[in-house]
């Protein structure tokens, strides 16, 4: 029998939770659903990720509201996926962030990306029709970048660390606080997407360098925010057990000769009692093992999902 597609069956809301990491540092946490972030200048904030909609957006500054009436002067978004972006327009920002990698995957597939999204995830599209077009940053860098936060509050360093969830994720690092949000570069105890993904140089490299930052708070894409060394160590070498358990049996029916509906069920069955209860383990893992395959066999870049293509590869490998 064919598993319900994607998220489609998931209806039930999730419950928000803010997270008060240090004097003007803010989490928010769902449930595994997305999480988004905050923080204060001397008299402005910068907001980390949108929400998929501006309504959904708006919730989050409600919550953010309670703690602070500042402006946004900044949103920032790690990586161009449209749960992370479509809301942008209610944070009414001076400017929107993104890596330069992130902007051209914006011009290259933002249309097809936010279609099939919103087509996989519709408990997240709330009132789609707000959605004012593509997001587009007004500001772009290629490594890194810096934002003054005045006074006492020190500064937000921003830095695109390697190829990982996708081509462009960067992460923003709070020194004075110790705090990374780190996008879905890292999962805390929710399973990885990984359809858009460079799972070799994410594996080792790139999670390599979010590590190093040695951060005594980690807010990852999805699940819990990671408080003290022991628990952001254990989020990020969570995130490379799962990568490295897809290449291993991907990659073994890959080099055999096997089929890719094989691979997705080696790679199922292996993964399944670790992280199969975990959020969106089912949802995502078609998609991971399709694009994984693809590495192995040397498309590089990602190729562009639809909304046509997504029901194509979860009939072939969850039907």
């Amino acid at each position: 029998m064919s598993k319900p597609f994607a998220s489609s069956t998931d209806t039930q809301a999730k419950s928000d939770t803010l997270e008060i990491l240090a004097d003007g540092v803010y989490a928010l946490t769902a449930e595994g659903d997305p999480n988004v972030g905050a923080v204060e200048g001397e008299d402005f904030v910068v907001a980390i990720e949108s929400r998929a909609t501006p309504s959904a957006s708006r919730d989050w500054l409600n919550i953010l509201r309670e703690q602070t009436d500042k402006p946004v002067r900044f949103l920032i978004l790690t990586h161009y996926h449209a749960v992370r972006v479509l809301g942008a327009s209610a944070f009414e920002a001076q400017d929107i962030i993104m890596s330069d990698a992130s902007r051209a995957l914006v011009a290259e597939r933002g249309e097809q990306d936010w279609k099939s999204e919103f087509g996989r995830m519709p408990r997240l599209a709330k009132n789609a029709d707000e959605v004012p077009g593509l997001t587009w940053p007004t500001i772009t860098f290629g490594i890194e970048m810096a934002i003054e936060l005045g006074g006492d509050r020190g500064r937000l360093d921003l830095r695109f660390l390697g190829r990982g969830h996708t081509g462009g994720d960067i992460v923003v690092w709070h020194d004075r606080s110790r705090t990374l949000y780190a996008g879905d570069l890292v999962e805390s105890k929710a399973a990885l997407y990984t359809g858009d993904a460079y799972h070799f140089d994410w594996a080792k490299h790139t999670l390599d360098n979010v590590k190093a930052y040695r951060s005594e708070n980690l807010i990852g894409g999805r699940g819990a925010v990671s408080r003290g060394l022991a628990e952001t160590d254990a989020a990020v070498e969570q995130t490379r057990k799962f990568l490295n358990g897809m290449i291993e049996n991907v990659g073994r029916v890959h080099k055999s000769g096997g089929s890719l509906r094989a691979a997705f069920e080696a790679t199922h069955t292996a993964l399944s009692p670790e992280f199969g209860a975990w959020p969106i383990f089912e949802h995502c893992l078609p998609f991971d093992v399709q694009r994984l395959w693809d590495e192995f066999d040397g498309i590089e870049h990602p190729r562009i999902w639809t909304a046509e293509r997504d029901r194509e590869v979860w009939a072939k490998l969850q039907g």
